[in-house]
């Protein structure tokens, strides 16, 4: 039967270095400094590390959207396969039949197999279906019965999810470039490690301070969050007075900055400053830099500080922002904690969050007065942010050139 036996790989975080992480320590690969699975840090930290994006979307007929990186984006996948040596498999086909057997076969191989699903199409999601859109993240499959109808998978939740294996398939098909896709793990070089984790801090270092590899540098790095505190403070074109002064758009800007800036997208409360702390105190280790763990410590207090921003966004004490704070938390807890077992109180907090946005078109609680308040206050946090951020990346420099 095409499932693998004793799978209990559900610790990753987010998407790129969860189904790395988990499909390695299911295969019994050990990082060579602990004995041990390589941690998520350390795979967030080769990727290269946390940076910042500030972008802002407004597409005809969808809510405005503010969408915050934290982490490097740019083939962060690539970069941990390539610095470790990683030996992968690429399985792709054309064919529904062909991409279904692929899977069977690297499940019987004993392989825990990475694929790019359209998550839309994923039920456990709650996600509503656009035909313009699509939502592809990796994860791990480690079931797939079509005898029984039924594909089991591992994507972020500590508990198993389970899907139809049609469900699957169409999910698989969805995407053209990654149709039916699957990558099939071997075992890094461990003598690549050291090296690896250079890139990586360098990589870090460059995103937040440099032009980035695409794209303008005022929504990259340290810019960008100036650039964010300048747009909470001005009137004009591209401002949050201008494009969001009030409402629905005000509510939509508020809880997409929320959802991407914390665990609701797969992160943590203090933007994974925390994480990369962690993989700077085992890059210490590594390198045998002890510098890197004071390091570490002042990306604690940076950590602090975005924690103080995500809270800012949606503050407990404003009349509907909490309520959209709580039903956008009480959605991300059942789902990290039960995963689908418990989808209609998850589709619940999914439908009440859009009746809050439904009603703030004509009764928004906060008045004039106090939404410039409320940018004034996440204002002063992004600033907050970005002084911690600087202190951290100006020691993480000087540290290693």
């Amino acid at each position: 039967m095409p499932t693998l036996e004793n799978f209990t790989q559900f610790e990753g975080r987010y998407w790129d270095t969860a189904a790395i992480r988990n499909a390695l320590d299911y295969q019994g690969v050990k990082a060579p400094h602990t004995g041990e699975p390589y941690s998520e840090a350390m795979l967030l930290g080769i990727s290269g590390g946390v940076t910042f994006g500030y972008f802002t979307f407004h597409y005809q007929g969808y809510d405005p959207q503010v969408n915050l990186l934290t982490r490097n984006t740019f083939d962060p996948m690539e970069r941990i396969f390539e610095r470790l040596k990683l030996p992968r498999d690429l399985r792709r086909s054309a064919s529904a039949n062909k991409g279904r057997q692929n899977l069977i076969d690297a499940l019987e191989e004993g392989y825990a197999p990475i694929a790019r699903p359209d998550g839309s199409l994923l039920p456990y999601n709650a996600l509503s279906y656009d035909e313009a859109n699509w939502h592809t993240m990796p994860l791990v499959i480690y079931g797939y019965e079509p005898e029984i109808s039924e594909a089991y998978i591992s994507d972020r939740s500590r508990v198993s999810l389970t899907v139809s294996a049609d469900e699957l398939d169409q999910a698989r098909a969805r995407i053209k470039k990654d149709r039916h896709g699957l990558i099939l793990l071997g075992a890094p070089d461990e003598a690549a490690l050291a090296d690896a984790i250079r890139q990586g801090l360098h990589d870090c270092v460059k995103l937040m301070t440099e032009k980035p590899p695409k794209g303008s540098a005022k929504n990259f790095g340290l810019r960008a969050l100036q650039h964010w505190a300048e747009m909470l403070a001005k009137t004009s074109r591209g401002s949050w007075a201008k494009e969001y002064p009030t409402g629905r758009p005000l509510l939509a800007a508020l809880t997409s900055a929320y959802t991407f800036l914390g665990p609701a997208f797969g992160k943590t409360v203090q933007a994974e400053r925390d994480v990369y702390a962690d993989f700077l105190d085992e890059a210490a280790q590594v390198l045998e830099l002890t510098a890197l763990s004071d390091v570490a410590a002042r990306y604690r207090i940076a950590g602090e500080a975005w924690q103080k921003l995500l809270e800012s966004l949606l503050p407990k004490d404003a009349p509907m922002l909490s309520e959209a704070r709580d039903a956008i938390e009480r959605k991300t807890a059942l789902f990290m904690e039960s995963g689908a077992a418990r989808l209609d109180e998850i589709i619940a907090e999914r439908d009440r969050l859009d009746s809050l946005k439904t009603a703030s078109e004509t009764d928004f609680p906060l008045s004039d007065g106090e939404i410039s308040d409320l940018r004034a206050d996440i204002r002063d946090k992004v600033i907050e942010a970005r002084d911690t951020e600087e202190a951290a990346i100006i020691a993480l420099k000087k540290t290693i050139d």
